[in-house]
């Protein structure tokens, strides 16, 4: 596969969402000659730091095949040491040129912290990463919140991480966000 600039990324996942929303979904990639091509390297042509939420099937709602994406899960969408460190493998080993994050409505990461209720210390810590969120949106509503999440995400990976602001300085890597409608399997990429 070549490799894409950002804004070739980009295109690319707005027209495989909208094949998925159409309902004409290519499927390619997704079979055995993919998976002994891509044995032994893979070259993703964009990174998705999106929830571990069951619903959110990034490869499927940007009709995507094996190997195009690199997708990093965690519940909230939060850039936190681990998922940080998993984009920038992405960007410096695998030279991936656009990054996203993706949040997405109902987040029940994003309900439990707004909740603030006691839970498990790793609980706690994860949930603190989405409380930026909350108290820039004091009187948001979840759906709100969610959204400002990938803000303060994106805001986050840049701000915390010099390879992915060298990156976006000197490799042509971009930094977007997203948020998923599971109802209506419409990603609005901004």
């Amino acid at each position: 596969m070549d490799r894409l600039t950002a804004d070739e990324a980009y295109e690319r996942l707005r027209k495989g969402n909208r094949r998925f929303l159409q309902g004409t979904l290519e499927g390619k990639g997704r079979d055995e000659a993919r998976r002994r091509l891509l044995a032994g390297s893979q070259q993703p042509f964009a990174v998705i730091l999106c929830c571990a939420d069951s619903r959110v099937i990034p490869e499927i709602a940007f009709d995507t095949g094996i190997g195009e994406l690199f997708v990093v899960r965690v519940a909230g969408n939060v850039a936190n040491t681990s998922t940080v460190a998993s984009i920038e493998y992405a960007v410096t080993y695998l030279e991936t040129k656009l990054i996203v994050v993706m949040g997405h409505e109902n987040c029940g990461a994003v309900a439990a912290a707004m909740a603030g209720t006691d839970t498990s210390p790793s609980l706690v810590h994860l949930l603190e990463h989405i409380r930026p969120a909350i108290e820039s949106l004091p009187e948001g509503e979840p759906g709100a919140v969610a959204r400002q999440n990938t803000i303060v995400s994106a805001e986050r990976l840049v701000a915390e991480s010099d390879t992915i602001r060298a990156a976006i300085a000197d490799g042509g890597v971009r930094v977007v966000t997203a948020f998923y409608h599971p109802v209506s399997g419409q990603i609005e990429l901004v």
